[in-house]
């Protein structure tokens, strides 16, 4: 199975807190430690431990942040096809509070990959089963309908109206403004349309309501929990699943990374499917 990812990445620091500080509040770090995360780079990694490879489709900045970033994904499995960008790498700061839910400030812009950039192995996604576009312009999104499957984050409906190209499935968030999506929204429209609920479960258009998944342990950490639902749902159709299918299993994936420390400390691997 070949899978992959266009999308943005940040070195992120997370600081574990009692409660995300009030105005004028000084708080006191419980733990802390850093990751190359982001949206594209957490689908890639939970991709990767699925599928056994992910190839991403990104740019970095050109610092020392940026080389860490790509050699801490290189290690998790993630074949990395990288633009180099002249500005600083682009860095978060993520409070976790007591009750798991992360609060994120973003330092820098986010750097995207160019689908005009011919230093980019684009035709490589003309054997991809399935790609997941997180981020990027209007020609990487073309360069990403190569794959057999086009999945797509409604983070990006300005880039994706402006590409004005089929998605199989477009998936998004019923509670944050930012991701929802509206009826002719985009020309033509997304086959499938997923929208998700957290706890609540989700809607499937066409088709109609899914249940979540059973946490399999204390909800730890949330961030990262709906990038890894799209990929869990995007290599569940590389494979041939149904589209019910692939929502249950993008759903066991958001459900397991809520129970792990960041993103990956408990992303589902291959061995963990029936």
């Amino acid at each position: 199975m070949r899978v992959a990812v266009i999308g943005h990445v940040e070195c992120v620091e997370f600081v574990r807190v009692e409660s995300v500080p009030r105005p004028g509040d000084i708080v006191h770090a419980l733990e802390t430690w850093d990751e190359a995360a982001g949206g594209g780079a957490v689908a890639a990694v939970q991709l990767a431990r699925l599928a056994g490879a992910c190839t991403l489709f990104t740019s970095f900045g050109a610092d020392e942040l940026g080389r860490r970033a790509r050699l801490q994904l290189a290690e998790q499995g993630v074949t990395v096809r990288a633009m180099a960008d002249p500005s600083p790498q682009r860095r978060a700061v993520v409070f976790v509070d007591d009750g798991g839910e992360r609060t994120i400030t973003v330092l820098g812009d986010k750097l995207v990959p160019s689908g005009g950039d011919s230093r980019l192995p684009w035709q490589e996604l003309e054997d991809a089963d399935a790609a997941f576009f997180v981020s990027g312009d209007a020609e990487s999104v073309h360069a990403a309908r190569r794959a057999r499957i086009l999945v797509a984050t409604s983070r990006e409906l300005r880039t994706l109206r402006a590409a004005a190209v089929e998605l199989d499935v477009l998936v998004g968030s019923g509670e944050d403004e930012g991701e929802v999506y509206h009826a002719g929204d985009l020309d033509p429209p997304p086959r499938i349309v997923v929208t998700t609920s957290g706890p609540l479960g989700g809607w499937v258009q066409p088709g109609g309501p899914f249940r979540p998944a059973s946490l399999p342990g204390p909800v730890v950490d949330a961030y990262g929990c709906g990038d890894s639902f799209a990929a869990g749902l995007t290599f569940a159709l590389a494979r041939g699943d149904s589209i019910e299918e692939a929502v249950a299993l993008g759903a066991r994936c958001g459900a397991a990374v809520m129970t792990g420390r960041g993103p990956y400390g408990a992303q589902l691997a291959a061995s963990d499917l029936d």
